[in-house]
């Protein structure tokens, strides 16, 4: 049978030589008054609440670190989409004014040349000869186009139209002291390079597909 270790003996309360207590051991309370449980509990209840809203603020933090971090990685794939989208869309756009301008120059084939001659009007006023050379099937309805521009634009020198049976579209302009050239062909491909050359020096630091709006 196991004995209880003795306690070796204090005085808990000292008095002093006129008898009066001078020192006591601090006993623990056995009962307390309701006002002091209510305060005890009070304090105990906000020490809890403070305990736990640290540990909120911590979570909090931690999950706003989280959210930081996944969106600093999704940066670059979202810039890389909005790349993809933003050349597609350019690509469908150009393939569109292909299209537009090809259904154009069907329904009118003589616009470019009058176009053209209206834009060097300037250049060719004092050319005594036009020599202008483009599809045999143009020829006709060409000279009669030129003949009608040149008349608005107060040319009066001679227009001379030199069907060519190798060319299957667009044409060339000879005013003696210089030359002018409409290749449509040539141009969609100056477009498309010009387009290609743009996005690749945007790159993927082009300005956001969508704006924010303010607050």
């Amino acid at each position: 049978m196991t004995q209880e270790a003795h306690r070796r003996f204090a005085f808990d309360t000292v008095f002093d030589g006129a008898g009066k207590v001078a020192a006591a051991a601090v006993r623990a309370k056995r009962l307390y008054p309701a006002e002091e449980v209510e305060q005890i509990r009070a304090a105990a209840f906000a020490e809890g609440e403070r305990s736990a809203l640290r540990g909120m603020q911590a979570l909090q933090a931690q999950a706003l670190a989280s959210i930081a971090d996944s969106c600093r990685e999704a940066l670059p794939v979202l810039a890389e989409v909005a790349h993809e989208h933003r050349t597609g869309s350019a690509a469908l756009a150009l393939a569109c004014g292909q299209a537009i301008a090809d259904a154009a120059l069907d329904r009118f084939p003589q616009a470019p040349l009058q176009a053209a001659l209206e834009a060097l009007a300037r250049e060719i006023e004092t050319a005594p000869r036009l020599t202008v050379t483009c599809p045999a099937d143009l020829a006709d309805g060409a000279a009669a186009a030129l003949a009608q521009t040149a008349q608005a634009i107060g040319y009066p020198g001679q227009i001379q139209v030199r069907p060519h049976p190798s060319l299957k579209a667009g044409f060339t302009l000879d005013f003696g002291d210089g030359a002018a050239a409409f290749d449509p062909a040539a141009a969609a491909e100056r477009v498309a390079a010009a387009l290609t050359a743009a996005l690749a020096a945007e790159g993927l630091h082009a300005e956001p597909l969508v704006r924010g709006g303010d607050n």
